[in-house]
């Protein structure tokens, strides 16, 4: 087996477990056993370790010594890490690509609000509101930045999915996506930025709230 086809096997794993715990169907404090999931992708016990890892590295699994692998309880400590880090990077994505979005960039950035707009479920308006932002950073020119920022929001879609029934989510996105949009569209980095900012601590605040609701 060659290195490429070697290193997929985990990969698989780690995606098709991270799907699940994104989207709830293995819930908060759920055991993940080896042998259930090695048994779920025909794989041994090598591959199904290494794809634990990956997930453990992204804050999509727990190990508790001797008592095995979990997926972490849902918490606002998590949230507002999540929060302030995607603060933090985003602005700086944002005020690097400014300079560099071209008409079509923006273009496709308002398409996908209006894609956005349209959506009546939690899936395909996430789709849209990734785009949305994934258009605005990608002219940074800067890759690690950019993974870093996938990353966060991949911990952030876990909250979204958990709290999709008590949150109306298209409501104050819209009108704060049009604020950046309308900053953007002058050049006012400054202004585009505090948009973002504000957008991105206005949605943890909402998380938060969220999943005390939920616990409470």
């Amino acid at each position: 087996m060659d290195v490429e086809s070697s290193d997929s096997l985990p990969a698989r794993i780690a995606a098709g477990l991270a799907e699940q715990i994104i989207r709830g169907n293995l819930r908060p404090g759920d055991r993940v056993r080896q042998d259930t999931v090695a048994s779920d992708f025909n794989a041994s016990h090598v591959p199904v370790r290494e794809a634990f890892r990956r997930l453990e590295a992204r804050g999509l699994l727990i190990s508790r010594e001797r008592k095995g692998v979990y997926v972490p309880l849902l918490d606002q400590a998590s949230i507002i890490e999540i929060m302030r880090m995607r603060a933090a990077l985003e602005v700086l994505a944002l005020r690097y690509a400014i300079p560099n979005l071209t008409e079509h960039d923006v273009a496709l950035a308002e398409n996908a609000l209006t894609q956005a707009e349209h959506c009546d479920d939690i899936t395909t308006w996430e789709e849209a509101n990734r785009d949305f932002h994934s258009i605005l950073y990608r002219p940074c020119g800067m890759a690690r930045l950019l993974s870093n920022i996938d990353g966060l929001h991949e911990a952030r879609l876990r909250y979204m999915y958990a709290t999709a029934t008590v949150i109306d989510w298209n409501a104050k996105s819209e009108e704060e996506h049009l604020g950046i949009m309308g900053a953007i569209k002058r050049r006012d980095i400054a202004s585009a930025c505090a948009f973002l900012e504000r957008h991105i601590n206005d949605a943890g605040d909402i998380l938060v709230a969220a999943v005390g609701t939920l616990q409470g």
